[in-house]
């Protein structure tokens, strides 16, 4: 994936770590990869891989301390980002930092709610905001095509955000999961919304659904590893076009309805 700069978010563990890992390790790795993390106490593994990086001398890890529910911290990590890239801009934003909190229903749902939208969606907007300028040099300088070697957008987010998908059964399964299964159902609405926009301006714009993946969100009885994961959709990213736009995906491309 020759792509030169990278920006992902919820680095520090799970899918994001895994993005990181997978990044300075392919052929052709970004000239840089920004990782942001909200909590010293959770970056040993990123930090190995930063020093690993150093010595390879293929890429550059920059570590940034930042919570995507804080707009002044979404704001800082921009003109970090900014100082470095310059011109160049940024060239891969993927919007992956999240959380998921079980509420026995039918409890009283405000505050779950209002967490897991604040964070996964209004979170997320909030980031592609603020990196947009970014996103608009990197497309700039290659003015033909959507595609992520151009400037790209890659939304995590879950097949228990489609209302298509929800039957009966799946509902019951998962009905403890009220608020996150709303933010990720706004995430897929927000996002084909900037999608729709962005077209013109050179961002392609994606949302994806890694798998029922072996994370501390997803638990062990997952039956997908990380790397797997990451690795369909790393591939995945490769592929995309202009048809793809604002649309959900699966891991390896298929069309998630939603």
């Amino acid at each position: 994936m020759a792509v030169d700069s990278v920006l992902v978010t919820g680095a520090n563990k799970g899918i994001g770590l895994e993005f990181v890992r997978q990044l300075v390790q392919i052929p052709r790795p970004p000239r840089y990869v920004f990782a942001t993390y909200r909590c010293d106490r959770t970056i040993r593994i990123l930090r190995r891989i930063q020093l690993e990086a150093e010595k390879i001398k293929a890429t550059e890890v920059i570590l940034i301390k930042m919570d995507v529910t804080d707009v002044q911290s979404i704001k800082q990590a921009r003109k970090t980002i900014e100082k470095i890239v310059g011109h160049s801009g940024l060239t891969l934003l993927i919007n992956n930092a999240g959380i998921a909190t079980w509420l026995y229903f039918p409890q009283t749902i405000k505050n779950n709610l209002r967490l897991h939208l604040k964070t996964n969606t209004v979170g997320a907007i909030m980031v592609l905001q603020e990196m947009y300028p970014l996103l608009q040099k990197a497309a700039a300088l290659k003015r033909k095509g959507l595609n992520v070697y151009r400037a790209a957008v890659l939304n995590i987010s879950d097949v228990r955000g489609s209302i298509t998908e929800m039957s009966e059964h799946n509902a019951q399964d998962w009905r403890n999961l009220i608020g996150y299964r709303t933010s990720k159902a706004a995430l897929n609405m927000a996002m084909r919304v900037y999608a729709l926009w962005m077209k013109e301006q050179g961002v392609l714009v994606v949302n994806m659904y890694p798998g029922w993946v072996k994370t501390e969100m997803g638990s062990e009885q997952a039956p997908l590893k990380i790397s797997e994961s990451v690795s369909d959709m790393m591939r995945t990213l490769e592929t995309l076009e202009e048809s793809h736009q604002g649309a959900f995906l699966d891991r390896k491309g298929e069309i998630i309805p939603f």
